[in-house]
């Protein structure tokens, strides 16, 4: 595969995120750049859904549930991280939710001191 998925809506989803960092600096809690980034998301008129309870079913039962950060536009699972922390974990948990969602493209998006760092993670099963 070679061409990027959802190329458009994601290089504007990471474009603010840097607005997010540029604005704010680094060294605040996930909540506050959470809080911002929802903010440039109502300002773009972008749909999305926040902190989005998800169900995890075998034959049409519920048998748990994945919870995202931020759903956009019912295409890409955004994950927001403060920090450095976790990383390797975090890119763990969007995969499962993306297998879980059966959704194609997640974004993990890191506001560190050294700036923004994000990761683009794709189901391809």
């Amino acid at each position: 595969m070679t061409e990027v998925i959802f190329k458009e809506l994601s290089y504007k989803i990471v474009g603010l995120a840097y607005e997010t960092f540029n604005t704010l600096g680094s060294g605040l809690k996930e909540k506050i750049y959470g809080n911002a980034f929802e903010q440039l998301l109502k300002d773009e008129k972008i749909v999305y859904q926040r902190e989005l309870s998800y169900p995890v079913k075998i034959r049409d039962i519920v048998i748990g549930r994945s919870f995202f950060d931020f759903l956009i536009n019912n295409k890409i699972v955004v994950e927001l991280k403060s920090g450095n922390n976790k990383y390797k974990e975090a890119c763990v948990q969007l995969y499962e939710y993306l297998k879980t969602s059966n959704l194609e493209l997640g974004i993990i998006i890191r506001f560190t001191k050294d700036g923004v760092k994000f990761k683009r993670i794709l189901n391809l099963y």
